[in-house]
């Protein structure tokens, strides 16, 4: 609830800070004290459309502060955290105006921009006046008031699921349909690719494989040279193996003489004709370096092949393989999609069915309701002197285009004060008093309904006086049991209810005007209560009579 509003240099108010309980608070005064400026100053706080006119005559700038204090689960809490914001408690909003029009936004004393000041005010506060288009005015709140008032919880939770089935089922069969277009356009190449690469049947590391063959096929006359030129020279001049033979033989008729010194020579002189002899054997055993030159070019037809059918593919040629087997199964995904997209259908038009089976139920249950709320809310409006008044909850059903998670209906609440006429929305049909009447009528019906803790009526009276206004105060004395309602009222019948009481009024001296509230206490109040029964002149009757008022008000 509102607990505190503080108020600088707007309109003729210099500096002004008003404490205020729950229940019932009621502001009064004279025409032109400036119980509007009240108003605007708080719906700046809130977020209304700043103007630089509400600037003190005189000052720079405009600065209002209100500070709520709302439960933990509050939804603005939420907001402020989505954003985060410090969401702790108390609330203050505060909104500084300069001379310029420009405005600056605070929640916290956290900087804020004036679009989210207002999306949280309308968590905290709602005011019902003749120009106020926003609470339970702005038809967007509808459809939820409705709901809440015929405890549709399970029906939209029911809807909003099978929604949400609905989507996934016809995004999934969109996406599908998408694919088989693209790729049914490439269904020819996909074919002619899969045919190619299964028939050249490529494997992984053959590129290499064949580039080794290639190249030893194209040196194999250079290869046999080298190895003749190799025996050649280990032949020459009686052979490596009868030099070493020689050396050994020389070596060991004196070994013993020697004393060892010639172990070491003799040993590797006798590892030498090994290897020697090895290498003899191998050179002999070498074969095949006369290649058939038909080999060669089977090679290379191979090779350059698989090259260039792996450059047409933008692949590696020991990627090709995998590449086959992928557009086979892009291929084979084409042939077999028919019955994917049939399952996909039946999946679609059974989540459809599911779908509107919820919706229709939702809305079977609204229609319920909003008779209800009809004939609770017509029942109001007679002792409000609104008996000609006509009160609908019009449900219009949607195209199946703007179906959504919330049903097939669109909830507006429409109002005919004149017999005869068609009802239309709230704020075009009824005039300032009858507006605010009319919603302090779907309060008391919809009672906790909505999520605002505090309420503004302001007119809610225009026009009316003795029982209708007695029947107003009534009414704005049973809401502020569940909530903190604040009015600006003219009659002493709702003056006379309030918890507290306000007087606004106009102070002038020889420079400057002001506009000042003073809070009454109970002797003050009679006072004000009299002053509004009996006019300028304060009689012995019109104490009397406010005495009862205060009485009956409680």
């Amino acid at each position: 609830m509102l607990t505190r509003l503080s108020i600088h240099d707007v309109v003729l108010i210099d500096r002004l800070d008003l404490d205020f309980q729950g229940f019932l608070s009621v502001l009064t005064g004279e025409t032109g004290a400036g119980k509007s400026i009240l108003l605007d100053a708080l719906g700046l706080a809130l977020g209304a459309r700043g103007d630089s006119a509400l600037i003190r005559s005189g000052a720079t700038r405009a600065q209002v502060s209100a500070e709520f204090d709302v439960s933990p689960v509050h939804p603005g809490l939420a907001l402020m955290e989505d954003r985060d914001l410090d969401a702790a408690t108390p609330v203050i909003l505060r909104r500084i105006l300069g001379a310029d029009g420009r405005s600056r936004a605070y929640v916290n004393d956290q900087p804020i921009s004036i679009g989210f000041l207002s999306e949280l005010g309308d968590t905290l506060a709602e005011i019902h006046g003749q120009h106020e288009t926003r609470g339970l005015l702005n038809p967007t709140t509808h459809r939820t008031l409705l709901d809440v008032y015929g405890n549709h919880e399970k029906y939209l939770q029911k809807t909003s699921l099978t929604w949400s089935a609905l989507e996934a089922a016809r995004t999934a069969e969109h996406e599908a349909r998408e694919l088989l277009e693209a790729a049914s356009r490439d269904q020819e190449f996909l074919r002619h690719a899969v045919t190619e690469i299964e028939t050249f049947a490529p494997e992984p590391g053959e590129e290499a494989s064949l580039a080794d063959e290639r190249r030893f096929l194209s040196s194999s006359a250079k290869l046999a040279q080298a190895l003749i030129s190799a025996r050649e020279s280990l032949e020459r001049d009686g052979g490596i193996e009868g030099a070493i033979s020689g050396a050994l033989i020389a070596l060991e008729k004196v070994r013993d003489d020697a004393g060892g010194r010639f172990d070491a020579a003799i040993t590797a002189l006798e590892r030498a004709s090994l290897e020697s002899t090895e290498a003899f054997g191998e050179m002999n055993a070498i074969d095949g370096l006369n290649a058939d030159p038909g080999k060669l070019s089977q090679v290379e037809d191979r090779l350059f092949g698989l090259r260039a059918l792996a450059r047409k593919y933008d692949v590696s040629p020991d990627d090709l393989a995998d590449h086959g087997r992928t557009l086979a199964e892009r291929l084979s995904a084409i042939d077999n999609s028919g019955a994917t997209l049939e399952q996909l259908a039946q999946d679609t038009q059974s989540a459809l069915k599911n779908y509107d089976g919820a919706a229709n139920a939702l809305s079977a249950a609204r229609k319920k309701a909003a008779s209800r709320l009809d004939k609770a809310t017509m029942a109001e409006l007679p002792p409000l002197k609104l008996e000609k008044a006509i009160f609908k909850t019009g449900l219009t059903p949607l195209d199946e285009a703007d179906y959504g998670p919330f049903g097939h209906e669109r909830v507006g609440f429409e109002i005919t004060t004149n017999p005869g006429s068609e009802p239309g929305p709230l704020h075009r049909v009824a005039s300032g008093g009858e507006l605010a009447r009319i919603m302090l009528a779907l309060r008391v019906v919809l009672a906790g309904g909505g999520t605002v803790p505090t309420l503004i009526f302001d007119e809610v009276d225009a026009g009316i006086s003795g029982a209708t206004a007695d029947a107003v105060g009534v009414r704005l004395a049973q809401l502020s049991a569940d909530l903190q309602i604040l009015v600006i009222t003219h009659s002493p019948q709702v003056a006379a209810r309030g918890a507290q009481h306000f007087r606004v009024a106009k102070q002038s001296d020889k420079k400057d005007t002001t506009t000042v509230v003073e809070h009454l206490n109970i002797d003050d109040r009679r006072e004000e209560v009299a002053r509004m029964l009996a006019g300028k002149d304060i009689t012995p009757e019109a104490r009397a009579a406010a005495d009862k008022l205060l009485a009956a008000g409680g």
